[in-house]
């Protein structure tokens, strides 16, 4: 075969053909190299693209190509992002024997790492060693960086670790790999290790550790690090500058990072964006909307992460008009085929309450969905109250083949009932995403709302790394159902596992310390715990020991709290005023309102039952009329069930009995059962034997197994004398086998709760508790007190029914009380039934004759006895 002449190029050809691979622009689909391509140095398997052939067919001809020729190509590659063509190019090198040095290979490594190819840079990992280029320095650090970044760490640090020489870029890629795998206590030790060597930190290093340090949150340190920034002369450096302005940003040291941002000379697209996604993230929309404003002013070009931020705060703000014309914007800058854009507009809308264009937008993305538009969509409508429109989109999400995320599954939880629990119980579980914290709140809180606190349980305890929500929703679930002991285990395994409480887990240990059963310190012991927390003073913290005060019978520790308030919200005012109405202070209560009108606060439904009831504790029944025509009228509050069964009570208590008829008959809806019990009790206290019958009879049509009814109505014909018409009742209550609930009283000594019944011997001290009876017994006749016989609703002799009156429940309890505790200490009892008007006169005389101040909580209210005297006003 005849070899034609050899043609000469000329070093301006050679340089002008390597100009036209800069140029090339090939839209390539980078494929990682996985273990079939592992032998991708025999060039016999790789098939070159028709791009890569026609680009350097001309520089094949180029004879006895020297190093420099071929390193440049490679290099050329790597800048423009072609790795897979570098790849190739270097294959096909290395199968032609062409020469390669240090530089080759590091490139080619570095070509490795960013397609994440751990087989092949292993391969020439090989080639390192066989060549003996292992110990240069940029091979050195090449290597490390590809393992690192193929989440390799022991390599990568073997790798350095034997490097001869290292500089500040070996040091940095290591700094910068610690950061990326996560290890950023490592990544903070690293760069203070590099100075302590010798190596001066350069841009890129302090980026690399700003950024670590801001994931850590180690803000203390990021301000030293900023420090030596300004040493080294590097403030001027745009990305350090933007490193900086992430780092005080996500550590809520705004103005800092603003004065960062308004030092930086040479502004790129990131520095705007920080300073706005900053504002935004800080709450800070107006100062944000500033910030884009000046940006558009200085003729940024707006970027897709721009674009993001700007559309969170519209979403924020809920300015629709502001979001359409940034969507003008997005369509003409070409950003409407970005999904993460679109999705961002799809949330503006759909906060926006404008669901049809949102859905608009979804469906014209043609198909091409991910996890994160469907969430957008299900969350938007579950907002908007479209429940079933959420749910059908969960449903064709899964038929689509999309796999729902965390917070896909965490959105989907808060749809139930309309959605199974257990069906999504049972999509977690198969998609492992049960011990994800956010899916796991989510899945506990939904078993709280329906009672399942086992479940809730079992939940949270495959939760792994709980966060302080997930703790807080568990303490909460608790409080909800009124299981102290249970919210106070898991408050004291948060502390025992090093969990640092927050407001809202004090809020919801102090709401479980609000319940009945809960032992009277323990609320004390939590309020002490927020003081030293410095949760104390959050608003949330505060109005739960408002409500839990007045709710365990201090209210005037409940109105010391209310008044140290530095704000308070709808729920300590209404705490304040519900509390004075169960307290028997219903002037004080209504001041309370009348401050709150004052200071033209915002009133709900809430509110009014509070005053009304403190009418109706205090007997002001033009007062309570008037605040009932003030809510309907002034208020445009449409009175509920609530509302007029404290209206019927206002009116049967002060024995207004045809005036609560009259609006039981004017209501829009048919009377609950709490109306015709409220209605019963006033007629066996004046003894309206009529009214009471037909009361009974509409209570027990609502109501056929609920004793009360039965008990009451038997107790109207007692009072009346009707015993033959009691004994059907109470022969009625056999047949059905309706059972009286029992009166029970509570008293808590020493952190120990003792229950009484009526008569009751079971107590170790009884003998001493009935000798106090005895005495006080003649104490009280001494001081003028006649048994009132009325209130033992059976047929037997006079002396008897002292004796009943003498025994009973709350009786006992003050009893051991007064033995129990020191001379002074204030008494407290719960009475799960309402105290009787002759206990209540002689509880009134026993507070004057052992000069303590007792406190009764019955089922209607809270009595404070003190000095002969009721907080009630005998309207008990």
């Amino acid at each position: 075969m005849v070899l034609g002449p050899v043609r000469k190029f000329s070093i301006t050809e050679i340089y002008r053909t390597v100009k036209s691979f800069q140029q090339t622009q090939v839209s390539f689909h980078s494929k990682t190299f996985n273990q079939s391509q592992a032998a991708a140095l025999k060039p016999e398997i790789l098939s070159l693209g028709a791009s890569f052939s026609q680009s350097h067919h001309l520089f094949d001809e180029i004879p006895q190509r020297i190093l420099s020729d071929n390193n440049h190509l490679l290099f050329e590659y790597s800048r423009n992002n072609l790795n897979v063509d570098a790849l190739k190019l270097f294959v096909r090198n290395h199968s032609l024997a062409f020469p390669f040095d240090g530089s080759s290979l590091s490139c080619i490594l570095k070509v490795c790492g960013c397609l994440f190819d751990q087989n092949v840079g292993r391969q020439v990992h090989c080639r390192c060693i066989k060549s003996g280029f292992v110990e240069d320095v940029s091979v050195g650090t090449s290597l490390a960086d590809l393992y690192m970044k193929t989440a390799n760490v022991v390599d990568g640090e073997k790798i350095f670790n034997e490097m001869p020489e290292k500089n500040v870029v070996s040091w940095t890629s290591l700094l910068s790999g610690y950061s990326r795998n996560g290890l950023v206590d490592q990544a903070i030790e690293t760069f203070f290790r590099m100075q302590a060597e010798g190596i001066k930190p350069n841009p890129l290093t302090f980026a690399t550790v700003l950024g670590a340090l801001t994931e850590d949150g180690a803000v203390e340190k990021g301000i030293q690090v900023h420090c030596m920034v300004i040493k080294n002369g590097f403030e001027a450096t745009t990305f350090v500058s933007n490193s900086l302005i992430n780092m005080y940003s996500k550590s809520g040291m705004v103005r800092d990072a603003r004065a960062v941002f308004d030092s930086t000379e040479n502004r790129d697209a990131v520095s705007w964006n920080g300073m706005i996604a900053g504002f935004v993230s800080n709450g800070l929309d107006m100062e944000a909307l500033q910030v884009f404003y000046q940006m558009r002013l200085a003729g940024v070009k707006l970027t897709q992460m721009i674009f993001g931020s700007i559309l969170k705060l519209c979403a924020t703000l809920k300015e629709l008009g502001f979001a359409r014309q940034l969507h003008s914007r997005v369509v003409k800058d070409g950003f409407d085929s970005d999904l993460t854009t679109r999705t961002a507009l799809m949330v503006v809308y759909s906060k926006s309450s404008e669901m049809d264009d949102a859905l608009r937008l979804f469906y014209t993305m043609g198909g091409v969905w991910n996890v994160v538009s469907w969430t957008a969509m299900i969350s938007g409508y579950l907002q908007n109250g479209g429940v079933e429109q959420a749910v059908n989109l969960f449903c064709q999400m899964r038929r689509e083949g999309v796999r729902p995320n965390h917070f896909t599954y965490s959105t989907a939880l808060t749809a139930h009932p309309t959605t199974s629990l257990f069906q999504i119980h049972a999509q977690v579980i198969k998609t492992n995403y049960e011990k994800s914290p956010s899916v796991g709140t989510a899945l506990l809180d939904a078993y709280i709302k329906i009672g399942h606190t086992s479940e809730a349980g079992k939940v949270f305890v495959l939760i792994e790394e709980k966060d302080i929500v997930a703790w807080s929703a568990m303490l909460g679930g608790y409080a909800q159902l009124g299981d102290t002991e249970g919210a106070v285990k898991v408050f004291l395994q948060l502390a025992k596992d090093g969990v640092r409480p927050n407001e809202f887990t004090f809020c919801s240990v102090v709401n479980a310390c609000a319940s009945p059963v809960a032992a009277a310190e323990q609320g004390k012991q939590f309020h002490a715990s927020s003081i030293k927390s410095g949760y104390n003073n959050a608003l949330c913290v505060s109005s739960a020991l408002v409500t839990m005060y007045a709710k365990r019978g201090n209210i005037v520790s409940a109105n010391e709290v209310f008044k140290r308030q530095r704000e308070r919200d709808l729920v300590s005012w209404n705490s304040m005023i519900s509390g004075y109405a169960q307290h028997g202070y219903g002037k004080k209560a209504l001041k309370v309102f009348e401050e709150m009108r004052f200071r033209k606060m915002e009133m709900d439904g809430v509110t009014f039952i509070g005053v009304i009831s403190a009418c109706t504790h205090a007997g002001l029944v033009v007062e309570g009329e008037r605040y009932f025509n003030m809510m309907v009228k002034d208020h445009f509050i449409n009175p509920t069930m609530e509302h007029y069964s404290c209206m019927v009570d206002l009116y049967s208590r002060a024995g207004m009995l045809g005036k609560a008829m009259d609006l039981i008959n004017t209501m829009l809806f048919p009377a609950g059962a709490t109306i015709w019990r409220t209605l019963l009790a006033a007629c066996r206290v004046h003894l309206n034997v009529d009214l009471g019958k037909l009361a009974a009879e509409n209570l027990i049509s609502l109501q056929p197994l609920d004793s009360a009814a039965y008990v009451l109505l038997s107790n109207v014909y007692a009072a009346a004398g009707n015993w033959k018409e009691r004994a059907k009742v109470r022969k009625l209550m056999d047949e059905r086998k309706v059972k009286k609930e029992a009166g029970y009283s509570w008293i808590e000594v020493k952190n120990k709760t003792y229950s009484f019944l009526a008569g009751d011997h079971s107590h170790p001290l009884s003998d001493q508790i009935y000798l106090k009876l005895e005495e006080l017994g003649i104490r009280l006749k001494d001081a003028g007190y006649l048994p009132d016989t009325n209130y033992v609703l059976h047929d037997v002799e006079e002396e008897h029914k002292e004796a009943i009156l003498s025994q009973h429940s709350e009786r006992l309890a003050i009893a051991f009380g007064l033995i129990a505790t020191h001379s002074g200490t204030p008494i407290q009892i719960v009475k799960n039934l309402r105290v009787c008007g002759d206990c209540h006169t002689v509880i009134k005389l026993i507070s004057s004759i052992e000069v303590r101040e007792i406190i009764v909580r019955d089922s209607n209210r809270f009595h404070h006895f003190e000095g002969g005297l009721c907080s009630c006003g005998d309207y008990w």
